[in-house]
């Protein structure tokens, strides 16, 4: 699911062609992505000129001419191309990644000024809609929306409230949109390794001294994100050159998302974390692995039930290596385990 940066590097894309132009011819070639296409949506957006290209959390929004918004959600799968004379382009794009299907092209919007941008959604869980402008922040989809992290209006003040007396974790209240808009879990999970903040640990616990530079630290890991580029890995940056000859893998000098040093957690006693995979020469953390800063007082209380109790994963494979982990546990702790078979 595309994250605060990820949107905001497609909007930086999308904003020299689509900005100020109008939309000479609109094509919806479906009637429905994740929701039906509004009444008319071809109709009313043929014509209109695009003022402005915004974002608000995760949302792309077109500010019409006409007094309407064309909001814009990428979903899983959503992604967008960029066709001009002089080439084209897919902003946000991964360095490897395929060639969209031609049968997954759902929307096209061409432009007075020789531009085309066609939406491709394999999925088809992104979404799109036209709301009026004026009434835009009463729309159920903003009006439960708390502050943008890169604004102003998100301070320490407003964390240390919205922690005070919470059970949750810090990281499950991050990912609340009514808290902050915007936050995905990448990118959370990298602010609180930085703040040395325990994704576990209930919210009400944690002092205001720790919370407060929790604000700068996420600042900073969206802003490197958004300076970088793309998630996680390299930029596609796929490009027609004049003579009509495609150039692929082309690599992009600052497209490396968040930078391998980055990419490396700290385990217990300040080893580095297992949860790493390689993905084109690049160290990427593996969400698999949690974060901790020190060992779990549950530990004992999970290994035990995790050997003794019942299972709903019927994975036999997957279920033994889960068994295994859960003797080493025990034997860990110094308690002798009888299984049965």
């Amino acid at each position: 699911m595309p994250e605060l940066p990820e949107v905001e590097t497609v909007r930086r894309g999308l904003q020299p062609v689509l900005e100020g132009q109008r939309l000479s011819r609109v094509e919806a070639r479906r009637a429905d992505l994740r929701f039906p296409f509004p009444d008319g949506f071809v109709q009313r957006l043929t014509g209109a000129t695009i003022q402005r290209l915004e974002r608000r959390a995760k949302y792309l929004m077109a500010v019409l001419d006409r007094g309407e918004t064309l909001v814009m959600h990428l979903g899983m799968s959503g992604r967008f191309e960029i066709a001009r004379p002089e080439g084209s382009t897919r902003p946000g794009e991964f360095h490897y990644a395929p060639d969209p299907d031609p049968k997954h092209a759902h929307v096209v919007f061409e432009t007075d000024g020789g531009g085309r941008v066609t939406y491709y959604d394999p999925r088809r869980f992104g979404y799109m809609a036209l709301i009026d402008t004026e009434t835009l922040a009463e729309h159920p989809w903003f009006a439960g929306l708390g502050p943008e992290p890169l604004s102003e209006a998100f301070d320490a003040q407003r964390l240390i409230d919205a922690f005070a007396g919470r059970k949750q974790g810090p990281k499950t209240l991050l990912l609340d949109q009514r808290v902050v808009a915007g936050l995905g879990n990448i990118y959370v999970c990298e602010a609180l390794n930085r703040a040395r903040i325990s994704p576990f640990k209930p919210a009400g616990a944690i002092k205001p001294r720790q919370i407060e530079p929790l604000v700068g630290i996420i600042r900073d890991v969206l802003g490197e994100a958004i300076e970088a580029g793309p998630e996680r890995v390299e930029l596609h940056a796929h490009e027609v050159v004049p003579g009509g000859e495609k150039q692929r893998n082309h690599r992009c000098p600052r497209a490396l998302g968040l930078a391998q040093p980055r990419a490396q957690r700290l385990g217990q006693g300040g080893e580095q974390a297992r949860g790493v995979v390689h993905l084109s020469g690049v160290e990427l953390p593996d969400q698999r692995y949690a974060l901790r800063s020190r060992p779990s007082p549950f530990g004992p209380a999970i290994a035990a039930a995790t050997l003794f109790g019942r299972t709903r994963n019927r994975r036999r494979g997957e279920h033994a290596e889960r068994r295994l982990a859960a003797i080493r546990c025990l034997f860990r702790l110094g308690l002798r385990a009888y299984v049965t078979a």
